[in-house]
């Protein structure tokens, strides 16, 4: 293989694994956590690993963000340095291009690779990620935390500096909401209309609703 076909190679696998980082992140993130409790009631070793990023989830964003500016750095540095510098030497061969052989090649190489780490290295992986939150956050959950062992200094670094900033601008940690009344009304609603439940289902819940109600204000 050619040093250029390497370097071609190289950054594509750097833009694959920017991938799978936006992927992680965003498949944890979007988990739903009483899905993930489900599945580890059951046994699932990786939904239990799964929940402790979904609870505890600054170590494994401080640690997606490490990977993805490293990519972003090293992408950068071998397209620019490497890959442009050697179509720059080509179009130089080119009589109407000399001239403007650093910027064209220039140009074309963060073209191609902005492309790329948009589609292949951001927008796919995230609407895989949303597709099947869950699923996805149980396979990587294990590697991120391996990953974030490795680089527990910086993590814990990063981790330091915004819980400071946040108590600087006066935002406290605070608890998830509970679910209301109406949320799973709205929930129960959406699976009838999927399929998930029968109308008969749906109206006993709201008649327990109302039953409620109506004993709590006699």
């Amino acid at each position: 293989m050619s040093s250029i076909a390497f370097e071609v190679l190289f950054i594509f696998l750097l833009i694959i694994a920017n991938g799978v980082f936006a992927m992680s992140e965003i498949a944890v993130v979007s988990a739903r956590k009483i899905r993930l409790e489900q599945w580890a009631k059951r046994g699932n070793t990786k939904a239990r690993a799964a929940l402790k990023l979904v609870n505890s989830p600054n170590n494994f964003l401080s640690t997606v963000q490490i990977g993805i500016t490293l990519i972003g750095i090293l992408s950068g540095a071998i397209g620019g340095a490497t890959i442009a510098l050697r179509l720059k030497t080509f179009l130089d061969s080119v009589p109407p291009l000399n001239v403007y052989s650093e910027a064209i090649s220039i140009g074309i190489v963060v073209s191609v690779i902005t492309y790329l780490s948009l589609v292949v290295g951001e927008l796919v992986p995230k609407r895989l990620a949303m597709h099947n939150p869950e699923q996805i956050a149980c396979s990587v959950a294990a590697p991120m935390r391996t990953l974030s062992r490795i680089t527990a200094p910086v993590v814990y670094l990063l981790t330091t500096s915004t819980d400071w900033l946040l108590k600087l601008l006066g935002i406290r940690a605070t608890e998830a909401d509970l679910v209301t009344e109406e949320e799973i009304k709205v929930l129960i609603e959406q699976g009838t209309q999927a399929g998930m439940f029968e109308e008969t289902e749906q109206e006993i819940v709201s008649r327990v609703f109302r039953l409620a109600i109506a004993r709590l204000n006699p």
